[in-house]
């Protein structure tokens, strides 16, 4: 983003939160009452993870140009993040997240629709780079009611509240971040690597190549309900880093519904997700149409002319079943329509799995984790590919559809408080939702150092 966007948008900011209590009268007095003067003004965390994975050989009667590779590979990535927060005033927060990043992939990162390392960018090269990975401002405003508390964390700081209250952020930063924020599936530097279990494998959402991108979002809580709702930048390009700041124009927009609950006494959460995203997307049937008339190979780049809109649904659940196990489950569907454009080639995707704290074994720091993934392709999607056409992440040049099924396991070992040593086993049936190929197999470690 330039630098007359950026000041805009720091514009922006400023005026919200100098606006804020005229808007609402008590907002003042709702903030003073909450004993906000006792809690830190700054904080500054630090977060470093490297993942090393290996996949065996595996069965390839054929391949084409975005094939997984039939042959034995290795892979790494390595990312470091510095989480530094202020507050700027009440209620209100300022986050700077500088980050390195590098990275080899698996088959240059081809081949399947949940790649297997959540930590890999689409951008990392094996020199590590710097950048902003987020800069934003939070302000939350209390409304009344019970009070209540936000404990502090990786860009959060502690909080005195109340029940009732509104959240804005706006900046750069990842829509997740604030969307579909499962306890149990949703951090690849801690808990499942997968990319179809770290979120919804069919939420398209709006981010750059290193998952990131600008926006604004609010949040709406009274008790157990809390109602989101975001505004963001999409790439340029598909799968770009630019990003395009044409907000009245491309954009990813979703709105989600949670519900808190109580089941058999433990805490749980439901959460409904709907998105849609406008963009210079190609559709798969227009660029099977091109390529009949042509007598040519289906391109999708030949068919982006014009934008297109894609929409979908999500609907998550995490629920505690014991103080030291928790539950998560989730099931989305994009139209299938339109070419894949920030994330992965899924169209559809249910997964569940388990998360459980290792105290009945004497080791209450480690944690165990088993999930499984069904991944699938639309129609027309099925068809581009099975007539030789080539996704941004997919293409053997042609196909034997076959849903995608992925198997992970992983044991994270507490090496000291701040350090956790991670085991990580996956198996994916019919990689790339082609029957005539794997199954794939990957074993990795993964190394996370918190400060």
């Amino acid at each position: 983003m330039n630098k007359t966007r950026r000041s805009a948008a720091a514009r922006a900011a400023r005026a919200l939160a100098l606006a804020l209590p005229a808007l609402l009268p008590g907002w003042a007095g709702a903030q003073q009452d909450t004993g906000a003067d006792a809690l830190p003004d700054w904080d500054a965390r630090f977060q470093s993870t490297y993942v090393w994975q290996r996949k065996p050989a595996l069965r390839s009667p054929y391949a084409g140009e975005h094939s997984l590779h039939a042959e034995r590979e290795r892979s790494h990535s390595f990312t470091a993040t510095a989480a530094l927060g202020w507050r700027a005033w009440r209620g209100g927060e300022l986050w700077l997240n500088p980050e390195v990043a590098a990275g080899v992939p698996l088959s240059e990162l081809t081949g399947l629709g949940g790649f297997t390392n959540g930590e890999m960018a689409r951008s990392s090269g094996p020199n590590p780079r710097i950048y902003r990975a987020r800069l934003f401002l939070r302000q939350t405003v209390d409304l009344g009611g019970e009070a209540d508390s936000v404990e502090g964390g990786v860009n959060q700081l502690p909080l005195a509240t109340t029940r009732r209250r509104l959240s804005f952020m706006v900046g750069n930063y990842a829509v997740t971040d604030l969307f579909d924020a499962n306890a149990y599936s949703h951090d690849p530097r801690t808990q499942f690597l997968n990319w179809s279990l770290v979120t919804h494998g069919a939420w398209d959402f709006a981010a750059d190549a290193r998952g990131y991108t600008w926006g604004a979002a609010v949040e709406a809580r009274d008790g157990a309900w809390a109602l989101r709702a975001g505004h963001f930048a999409q790439p340029k390009e598909p799968n770009g880093q630019a990003l395009d700041g044409r907000l009245g124009a491309h954009y990813g927009d979703q709105i989600e519904l949670e519900h808190g609950h109580e089941w058999a006494g433990q805490p749980g959460a439901l959460r409904l997700l709907a998105f849609r995203n406008r963009a210079r997307m190609a559709r798969y049937d227009d660029a099977l149409a091109l390529a009949r008339a042509g007598g040519t190979v289906p391109d999708l780049a030949a068919a982006r002319d014009g934008e297109q809109t894609k929409r979908g649904l999500g609907l998550a659940l995490e629920q505690q079943l014991h103080p030291d196990v928790g539950l998560f489950a989730r099931a989305s569907a994009s139209d299938g329509a339109t070419e894949t454009y920030a994330f992965t080639e899924i169209d559809r995707s249910l997964s569940a799995g388990v998360l459980v704290r290792g105290t009945s074994w004497g080791r209450g720091q480690d944690r165990l984790g088993l999930a499984l993934a069904h991944n699938g392709l639309s129609a027309a999607h099925r068809d581009y590919l099975a007539a030789g056409g080539l996704g941004f992440f997919l293409g053997d040049g042609r196909l034997r559809y076959g849903t995608e099924r992925v198997l992970e396991a992983f044991y994270n070992l507490q090496l000291a408080p701040q350090a956790t040593l991670g085991l990580d086993w996956q198996r994916i049936a019919n990689p790339g939702y082609n029957a005539d190929r794997g199954p794939a197999r990957f074993v990795g470690l993964r190394l996370h150092l918190e400060l």
